[in-house]
């Protein structure tokens, strides 16, 4: 299969596709933890109780008001390979801890990949929707379409005063978690990522690498999401991390128009050098390569590089993780093959935009 095939039939919707803001905002992403009445949490689940929970969210997986949602494929993790665990972690639609989980973890994803539901994580079901850009509200009103969709078939722990209980009390009262994931070199390369991020942790949202919770920063990517969820309305959730989002993305220009003008040869010259090793490179690790698309794309939204994808960095920063690089080669790779391997896939993708532009 060539790479442009692969690419078609490999990515999430939200790898492919543009959205408001989405210089800056690759992703918006919203979370729902629901918990089944009667039935421990996961942690105290025997294997009965798990595959109870399992075989309640497969049948209101097919009924009338979910499926008018779209189509899901439910998948048992014990039926999945290792990798192929590792490639759905890669792509954002289970946790590390839903991969690790083995027999009793489960995931229903919709056949666009925009929707995905986690079962027997830390909850018992954890209904996530990923869209590319700004478009929190968007996200939210499909998690909640979904939700209550499943709520028709499915009975959810509730206390009238406490709201949705779930098994870490962070997410007691709405279960609701919302995120962005932010593209922010500007106040990076300024040195005002820490003044500004420090900023949002006083007003109690969370900073976060790619990968959420225990997830380090890499490629100038940062995950920002909330972190009360009880004594909060949804919308009021929404509505304080799209304020704070709003203000990080006019610091982020600022501080992009600012190196325009302040720095503007040093920065051609940062960018034009990662876009050259990546076209030309033998050899790329993780780090690097976050590193030096982070800087392509930072010149393609500046103009400074013409001619390429912005939605290259999104492709490429799943692509080259080690899990996806296996599956396209159809191989197990060692570290430093997944390095060569890694470099080649970068150029491959990059000569398919140069015979575009042609």
């Amino acid at each position: 299969m060539s790479l442009s095939d692969f690419l078609q039939t490999a990515m999430s919707r939200w790898m492919k596709d543009g959205g408001p803001e989405d210089d800056i905002i690759l992703t918006s992403r919203v979370r729902v933890a629901r918990n089944l009445e009667g039935i421990p949490f996961p942690v105290l689940q025997t294997d009965s109780h798990a595959n109870q929970v399992i075989e309640q969210v497969d049948r209101a997986l097919h009924t009338p008001a979910v499926t008018k949602l779209g189509q899901f494929e439910l998948l048992r993790c014990s039926q999945l390979s290792a990798l192929d665990r590792q490639v759905l972690v890669e792509k954002h639609l289970i946790s590390r801890d839903l991969a690790e989980q083995g027999r009793h973890g489960a995931v229903a994803i919709r056949t666009d990949e925009v929707v995905s539901i986690l079962v027997n994580e830390e909850d018992h079901l954890r209904i996530q929707c990923i869209l590319p850009g700004l478009r929190l509200n968007d996200a939210w009103s499909l998690a909640n379409q979904l939700d209550d969709a499943l709520e028709e078939s499915l009975t959810y722990a509730f206390h009238e005063r406490y709201g949705y209980l779930t098994a870490c009390p962070t997410n007691v009262g709405t279960g609701i978690r919302a995120s962005v994931m932010m593209h922010l070199p500007g106040l990076v390369l300024s040195g005002n990522i820490n003044r500004m991020l420090t900023a949002v942790s006083q007003v109690g949202l969370a900073v976060r690498g790619m990968y959420g919770e225990g997830s380090e920063s890499a490629g100038n990517l940062f995950q920002v999401s909330n972190q009360v969820t009880l004594g909060e309305s949804e919308e009021e959730i929404i509505g304080n991390l799209s304020g704070v989002v709003h203000q990080l993305i006019d610091h982020e220009r600022n501080a992009r128009r600012a190196l325009l003008y302040e720095s503007r040869e040093a920065l051609e010259d940062r960018v034009c050098r990662s876009f050259g090793i990546l076209a030309y490179a033998r050899r790329m690790d993780s780090k690097e390569t976050l590193q030096r698309l982070s800087d392509v794309r930072l010149g393609i939204d500046l103009g400074i590089i013409k001619g390429v994808s912005a939605g290259i960095l999104k492709e490429l920063m799943i692509m080259t993780q080690p899990a996806f690089l296996q599956k396209y080669y159809k191989q197990e790779l060692t570290p430093a093959e997944r390095d060569v391997r890694r470099a080649a896939l970068i150029r491959e993708r990059l000569r398919l935009d140069d015979s575009e532009v042609r």
